[in-house]
């Protein structure tokens, strides 16, 4: 099984500083795990490593793809894993990096993702189509009734309401006679060791607040303007680029903007933290409280590489 360390964390807590000293010292290339620093000319609203930044280490996922492109978890995991493979072939350590919970535990586990490719992707794809047909003619109401005639743990935890998870249970009922709740975990791809950093709460929005008016200093604004031509990017929904579209239309004062901007980074980072904390298995450290947290990382990483890791 090959080895891949994670570093994940929300923003402006220090992944990059992190990644960059750690492939130093153990001989590894950074694979960015960012839903936006694959767009080309989107450097500053992404906080995208620069090339003095990188201190000759190879970066992959970076300003790959037009920010005109749509850009999936699927895409994402099928670049990174073979990315993976290259990386482990030259003898070089694979480091993952970023924020996007989802696509970190994509790219770590078994999950299937994208297009039906096999005859069981599309039987589930008529499933759905199936129930999704059949709630629109009898309701929510009646749906969930016809769950809980086949699978009655499913229906005691899911709210007649949510129609996607109700089509969903039936559509694993419907296809191993099993409850949803029944399925086997998913397995674990990598021998993985993963880092989670943060720190206090109040410290990390300072650290926020202040990140974003030295992007401003920077030139966010011109990022902004361009994407604000073309809304319908999905490039476009990134926080700290849609808050300025009223403001560039004269519809909002700068002030405002910014104060958006700040809060939407904030609010994006807490859910990064509730994500991670609850979804993965990473070991946390502070590297900005604690001085020690370094030496603690390097030390944890180094008995990873020697015995195993976590998976």
């Amino acid at each position: 099984m090959d080895k891949v360390l994670v570093i994940v964390g929300p923003t402006a807590v220090g992944k990059t500083a992190l990644s960059i000293e750690l492939a130093q010292r153990f001989d590894g290339e950074i694979i960015s795990g960012d839903s936006l620093q694959i767009y080309q000319g989107l450097d500053i609203g992404t906080a995208k490593v620069t090339e003095a930044e990188m201190a000759g280490i190879s970066h992959y996922l970076i300003d790959e793809i037009s920010m005109a492109e749509n850009y999936s978890v699927a895409d994402f995991q099928r670049k990174a894993r073979q990315k993976i493979s290259e990386i482990t072939k030259r003898g070089k350590l694979p480091i993952v990096v970023g924020g996007t919970g989802l696509y970190i535990q994509a790219l770590l586990y078994d999950f299937q993702l994208g297009a039906p490719t096999t005859a069981a992707e599309v039987a589930s794809q008529r499933i759905r189509e199936k129930y999704e047909a059949l709630a629109e003619k009898i309701g929510n109401q009646r749906l969930w009734e016809t769950l809980a005639a086949v699978d009655h743990e499913a229906a005691a935890k899911i709210h007649f309401n949510n129609r996607r998870k109700v089509i969903r249970a039936l559509e694993v009922f419907e296809l191993t006679g099993k409850s949803i709740f029944a399925q086997e975990k998913p397995k674990a791809l990598y021998d993985y060791l993963m880092i989670g950093l943060d720190t206090q709460r109040k410290k990390l929005y300072e650290r926020i607040n202040l990140r974003v008016d030295l992007m401003l200093e920077q030139g966010l604004l011109k990022e902004a303007e361009l994407l604000s031509q073309h809304p319908e990017y999905q490039s476009a929904q990134g926080i700290g680029y849609k808050e300025f579209f009223a403001y560039l239309k004269g519809e909002e004062n700068l002030a405002d903007a910014v104060a958006a901007v700040k809060q939407n980074s904030r609010r994006y980072a807490k859910r990064q933290l509730t994500w991670f904390r609850n979804r993965s298995q990473a070991q946390w450290f502070d590297l900005l409280e604690d001085s020690a947290a370094l030496e603690k990382i390097i030390e944890l990483t180094t008995k990873w590489l020697t015995e195993g890791g976590q998976g």
